[in-house]
Formats: C-alpha cells, structure tokens, sequence
C-alpha cells in the first residue's frame, strides 16, 4: 500500500480576474522509503500541489480529489487528527531558509515548541531532543546554538535548522520545497547529501520540489514532470533521464548545461509558460510544442503507459528525441 496516494487532485484560487486553475486532475503516489521528485517550470503547480495535500493553500483556495496517508483520507479527517498528522507523520521543508524562521525567537524555542505541542515532552526533555537532531544535521556546538536567533546563522544553517524542526517527530513522509533554493553549490551539495543521509538513518520518505535536474538523477527514485498544473511524465529517474518521452520532458532535459558534450549556446523551450486562468480545453504545452497537431489543442491525453514510463502526450514517442 502506499505510504501517500493523491487522486485527481485539484487546486483553484479566485482572484478578482477569474479562476486560476493551478492543479488539474494529478494523482501519484509515494511508497515507504522512496523519493519522488516533482520537476518543472516556475508556474507549472509544484509547490501547490504539496500545499494542497498539506492543507495549507492561502484562504482563497481551495482542494478537490482524494488525498489518502496510510490509508486514511486527510480530507475526512477533523482538524486535530489532522494537524496530528502533519505534525507527526508528514513534515514540510519550506522554499525560503531566510524567512522561515521567526526572526523574535530564539531558534531553541521555535524547535522545543514543535516537541512540546505534538509529542508532549517537557521542556528538559525536548531541549535534549533538540540537541540531539541538531547534532544529527551537523551543526556545531548545537546546544550553545539553541539560544541563538536566526540572524545569527548562515543560510544554510537556517537550512539544516528547518530539517531538524521538520525531522522532530520523526515523521514518514517529508516534504522538500526547493531545499536548496538561494545557496551556494557547496551549501547544496551539503545539504543535499544531508537529505540522503537521513533518508537512509530514518528510513524516511521524501517528496523533493526542485528545478535542478542534476540534484533529481543522483537522489530521487521516480520524477513526476508537470506543466501546467497537469501531469506530462512520470516513471522511474533513470529511465525518464536515459529514454524520455514527452517532448516537454525532452526539451527541460536538453535545456540543462552539459559539460560532456560541445554545446555552442543553450537550448531552450521556446515560448512562455501558460495562463493557468485561462486554460484551454487541449494540452497545456501544444502552443509551445514542436510535434503539436490538430487533436493536442483539442484534447488532453490521458497518462498512458510507454515501457516503464508513463506519459500525457498525442505524438508518436518515436517522434520525440
């Protein structure tokens, strides 16, 4: 059974020029112990798709589909089991080291209050906790640091600060948006080495928002691909990377810089991403496609299985290179 199973998930907002439509009919699942890599353009309903099934979307939007954790649907759950279970079960790493954090409370007391709420520790024993997982994200001196405020932390400290708090209760499933999003290469490397560490002590499953296809082939099991709020792609890392076959997935893949091959200018997806208010009735992509006809602007085409991949595409698959 799946640790997390999302079906036709979907994600609205009303604003005063219309519906945005930011998640249209997605469903995937995660399994226990495995990382799923959610890739695509800015504006493609990574992130919104992770607030949806968190129930954190701002107050004008709004969730439909099924979202089942462990079996149970967090819909149909009242909202102290609910909270029980982001707090316990699921944590989320969120985009912005710098501005996560309260920068009016000591580090210490933003983490014990995590333990104190959710688990029940005194606050001797949470201190200790705190400790503890801060040594487990390799932060020096961590008990001194306890009573430090943020500012007093690089980002990437803050960073590793926001994976311990996320990493209290020893949740099942983790959420990472953008975790390494404003570091340095270093400070990614580091904090993505970080994740996979603790993915193998705890055994924890991982959801991982990014836009750097390099971090997705070392660490992820299977990449999900959206454009336009829908699901294009979605199978195993290797295969997607090795035999892609969407020409939106062939041309993110072709848009990253090589150094193996001679490359005279970058490539690129021509054209801009879609109004998510005002979505046709077709395929997201067909007015950036290089393969599109008739039907692609008509109909979108449902995920269907191409060996181990599956894949939302009208064209041939031996047309997409």
């Amino acid at each position: 059974m799946p640790l997390l199973d999302v079906d036709t998930l979907g994600v609205t907002f009303d604003t005063p020029d219309g519906t945005v439509n930011a998640v249209n009919d997605l469903s995937f699942s995660v399994d226990p112990g495995e990382t799923l890599a959610i890739v695509g353009e800015s504006g493609s309903g990574k992130s919104q798709t992770v607030f949806g099934v968190m129930g954190l979307l701002a107050r004008n939007g709004r969730a439909t589909g099924r979202v089942s954790f462990e079996g149970k649907a967090l819909s149909e759950m009242s909202d102290a089991e609910f909270n029980r279970v982001r707090g316990d079960a699921i944590s989320m790493i969120f985009q912005d080291p710098m501005t996560s954090l309260n920068p009016y409370i000591r580090v210490g007391d933003q983490m014990i209050e995590v333990l104190t709420l959710h688990k029940g520790l005194g606050r001797r024993a949470a201190r200790d906790e705190c400790v503890r997982m801060l040594d487990a994200v390799r932060i020096p001196d961590a008990r001194a640091r306890l009573d430090q405020y943020p500012h007093e932390f690089s980002g990437g400290m803050r960073q590793r600060i926001m994976i311990a708090m996320a990493l209290l209760c020893r949740p099942k499933l983790l959420i990472a948006d953008e975790p390494t999003t404003a570091l340095d290469v270093t400070v990614q490397a580091q904090i993505m080495k970080l994740l996979g560490d603790i993915r193998e002590e705890f055994g924890t499953a991982m959801i991982l928002i990014t836009h750097d296809l390099g971090i997705v082939a070392d660490s992820c099991d299977r990449t999900l691909v959206m454009y336009g709020g829908r699901a294009m792609e979605e199978g195993p890392t290797q295969a997607l990377f090795e035999s892609p076959s969407h020409p939106y997935t062939t041309g993110l893949l072709k848009a990253v810089p090589r150094l193996d091959i001679d490359q005279p200018e970058l490539q690129t997806i021509p054209g801009e991403p879609p109004d998510m208010s005002r979505l046709g009735p077709g395929c997201p992509f067909a007015p950036r496609c290089l393969l599109v006809r008739e039907v692609c602007r008509e109909t979108m085409p449902p995920l269907v299985s191409h060996g181990a991949l599956r894949r939302a595409c009208h064209a041939d698959p031996a047309e997409v290179t």
